[in-house]
C-alpha cells in the first residue's frame, strides 16, 4: 500500500525534483487538514506510481513553509519536476485533487 511520503527542509527539494507531485503543507493542530488527512492517503494509492503524494508538518519544517510562502493551512501545492504549477487551498473534496492532478500529468 502506497503511502504519502514525508518530506523535510532537507529532503524536500530531492522529493519534488522529478515528476509530478502533491504537497501538504499542514500540522497536526489544525481540524481541516485532519478532515483531508484520509483523502491524501487515498491520493498516495490511487496515484502510486504517477505522482508523488507528500506531506510536510510546518510546526517542523518551517524554512520550506516559508520558502513557498505558506499562510494558511492546508495548502497542498502541485509540482512538476520542482517547479510549483497548481495549488489549493483549505479543505475541498477528492475530486479537486484528483482533476488538479489529472491536468498536470496530462499536460
Amino acid at each position: 500500500m502506497a503511502k504519502p511520503v514525508s518530506l523535510t527542509d532537507a529532503t524536500f527539494d530531492s522529493g519534488i525534483a522529478e515528476g509530478v507531485s502533491l504537497v501538504d503543507f499542514w500540522a497536526p493542530w489544525c481540524g481541516p487538514c485532519r478532515m483531508i488527512a484520509p483523502i491524501i492517503e487515498e491520493l498516495a494509492e490511487e496515484f502510486d506510481g504517477r505522482a508523488t503524494i507528500a506531506k510536510v508538518n510546518t510546526d517542523e519544517e518551517q524554512m520550506t513553509a516559508v520558502k513557498y510562502g505558506i499562510r494558511s493551512i492546508p495548502t497542498l501545492l502541485i509540482f512538476k519536476d520542482g517547479k510549483p504549477v497548481d495549488q489549493v487551498i483549505g479543505a475541498v473534496p477528492k475530486q479537486v485533487f484528483t482533476s488538479k492532478l489529472e491536468a498536470v500529468l496530462n499536460s
